[in-house]
């Protein structure tokens, strides 16, 4: 289904995470392969396939010491290193500011906790940001929580997750909504 439909892919070991979203573009040919392999490969810090045979794609990898973002859209992939700080993507660029949904909550989760010191998890306030989020309708290009089928894409948001990395591993945290593309609240 990647092939058609896109999404997003999570991988993990006890030191490395990376994720997966969609982007326009990418490989034309008649064959296309998963990107889902692309998370796996790097997880276990192997090199981007050459040729790239997937669908477009953000791939964010982040380890204790830092964190970067490879983006392919066909070409040549291009790698951001992150800076410190609280950083937004979705399927254009980092940050980018003419991305809806980066545009309306950006500062929201900037300005939100990390203290474990609200509610004994450092995520209570960036989920309070997206039950605020989630009055918006989910096909509205602002919203997180996403039905994009108007959109003609069939995805719709199936679950919220949180992770945490420290030198000594790394631990994520996911809950499934109740109702694929509506937001209920959730214990992670």
């Amino acid at each position: 289904m990647d092939e058609l439909a896109g999404g997003a892919w999570l991988a993990t070991d006890h030191s490395t995470l990376a994720v997966l979203l969609n982007r326009a573009g990418g490989a034309d040919g008649p064959v296309l392969t998963s990107r889902g392999a692309l998370v796996l490969d790097a997880v276990d810090r192997r090199p981007l396939p050459d040729p790239l045979t997937t669908l477009g794609f953000n791939l964010v990898q982040v380890t204790a010491t830092g964190a970067r973002v490879v983006s392919w859209e066909g070409g040549a992939p291009s790698v951001v290193e992150l800076p410190p700080g609280t950083h937004i993507i979705a399927h254009d660029d980092l940050d980018d500011p003419r991305t809806a949904r980066i545009a309306a909550w950006r500062d929201a989760f900037t300005a939100a906790s990390t203290s474990a010191e609200t509610d004994g998890h450092w995520w209570g306030e960036w989920l309070a940001v997206l039950a605020r989020s989630s009055q918006l309708d989910p096909t509205d290009d602002r919203a997180i929580i996403r039905d994009n089928r108007p959109h003609g894409y069939p995805t719709l948001s199936l679950l919220v997750s949180v992770a945490s990395l420290t030198s000594e591993g790394v631990e994520v945290r996911m809950a499934a909504l109740d109702e694929p593309g509506r937001w209920n609240d959730l214990t992670l």
